[in-house]
């Protein structure tokens, strides 16, 4: 995963850029009103305008530049007039040039603020010889600050408001990051002891960034583990009930073989063994095969099937079977679809549903086998006319080892439709069960196409 593509960067990015905006933009507010409202040394326009003439009249012109360039330096912009004529030359702005005449011919004293920020000040003042000239002013303050000090100052608000910003906006994304962060390193260790139940949930921040996905598979994940290990403990329950009772038939086989030697009848309870032992392995393989699709089938080989094969293939292994039970398997329709897949589980998984469907059918009796397709979806239906399943045995069948009421009608372990339940999980599908108008069993697989 690129680090630049993930919401996490993004979302550290968009915060710190907020952040350095609120600086920028507040910093400049702070700073000028801390300038204004927190420096004592105000402007005094009638002392500044009386300076200026006695610089004039010691000095003249040049004596009135000096001056000038001194109040430069500490942010004032000033000149004195004398009869409308600007003793030196400094630059105005268009609106207090368009205004000047108006000011000067007024003969008083005035301070005004023509924008936030900026003011201009008009001062009258009479020399020592008599001559009455006017004193021109410009700041951007009310106070008297050199340009390097308010440069200090603005750097020095801007230095403080960005360690602010930053250190709240890095507080609230550390404390978001954290917070999951922490979540997931308890639910790790109380999983480590054996808490299967732990869940991290909603831990805040964003719904959909990459610890919050984290989290999400994380108890994906804890479900899964906590799904399979209650999986086979309840398999390894049935498990030990299921071989206890042929294992003690064949133990007792055992005992009354030996006791009867060479004869016939010790003959017999050896054919009775065997059976047994024929019996035990085809359990345990079918275990075994349930094992394996149960812990997700690592390196299953997919490929594009048709359906319609898969289905005449699994009649024809169950038509011998069929045969010998005297059912007759009838195939009511087969539409042409593509699914990926594996044949061999599919196979398996046909084969079975077959297989048990043969098992409860009366003989002369009929099994109905179908596939059908709609827009995205695949369909195989297996029908029979045997007795059916109660209605609050329905949602068992596909337990390991469940054998209904019915059971007892036919062999088996209770193992077969849980095998098929499992191989239509992992292709994608799903399965349903009914009991079929008319009585008997219908079977529904459903498998996305290709």
């Amino acid at each position: 995963m690129k680090p630049m593509r993930t919401s996490l960067y993004w979302r550290l990015l968009v915060w710190f850029c907020v952040a350095n905006l609120l600086v920028l933009a507040l910093g400049g507010l702070f700073a000028r009103r801390f300038i204004e409202f927190t420096t004592s040394i105000e402007i005094n326009w009638a002392a500044l305008a009386q300076d200026a003439d006695q610089a004039y009249e010691s000095g003249g012109r040049d004596a009135l530049a000096a001056w000038v360039a001194q109040q430069r330096q500490q942010g004032v912009e000033a000149t004195l007039f004398e009869h409308g004529e600007m003793l030196y030359p400094i630059r105005l702005g268009v609106s207090v040039r368009s205004q000047l005449p108006a000011l000067l011919s007024s003969d008083r004293s005035v301070v005004m603020q023509p924008r936030p920020g900026f003011y201009v000040a008009v001062q009258q003042v009479v020399g020592n010889d008599g001559h009455a000239r006017q004193l021109l002013a410009m700041s951007h303050s009310h106070v008297r600050l050199r340009p390097q000090t308010r440069e200090k100052i603005y750097l020095a608000m801007q230095l403080a408001l960005s360690l602010l910003f930053i250190g709240l906006v890095g507080w609230w994304v550390a404390r978001s990051v954290a917070r999951p962060v922490e979540a997931l390193r308890r639910a790790t260790r109380r999983m480590a002891e054996g808490e299967l139940s732990t869940r991290v949930g909603r831990q805040g921040g964003l719904a959909h960034d990459e610890l919050a996905q984290l989290a999400g598979d994380f108890d994906v994940m804890a479900g899964r583990i906590e799904a399979l290990v209650a999986h086979e403990r309840g398999v390894l329950q049935d498990l030990s009930h299921e071989l206890r009772s042929p294992l003690a038939r064949l133990q007792l086989i055992l005992d009354l073989s030996r006791r009867g030697g060479d004869s016939p009848e010790g003959a017999a309870y050896f054919a009775q063994a065997e059976q047994e032992i024929a019996r035990l392995d085809r359990m345990l393989g079918e275990m075994l095969a349930l094992s394996r699709m149960e812990g997700g089938l690592p390196g299953m080989e997919r490929e594009l099937l048709e359906l319609a094969e898969v289905v005449h293939e699994g009649v024809e292994q169950s038509r011998l079977e069929a045969d010998a039970q005297r059912v007759e398997l009838q195939l009511t329709g087969v539409d042409s679809a593509k699914i990926s897949g594996n044949a061999m589980l599919l196979e398996r998984a046909v084969a079975n549903l077959l297989a048990n469907a043969i098992k409860f059918s009366a003989a002369g009796g009929r099994i109905e086998v179908a596939l059908r397709v709609d827009s995205s979806f695949a369909e195989i239906s297996v029908r029979d006319h045997g007795p059916g399943v109660p209605a609050n045995e329905l949602a068992l069948l596909f337990r390991p080892f469940f054998r209904g009421s019915n059971a007892a009608r036919a062999e088996g372990h209770g193992l077969g439709l849980a095998i098929v339940q499992r191989v239509v999980q992992v292709h994608g599908g799903t399965i349903d069960v009914a009991n079929a108008e008319g009585g008997g069993l219908e079977v529904r697989l459903r498998l996305p196409l290709a």
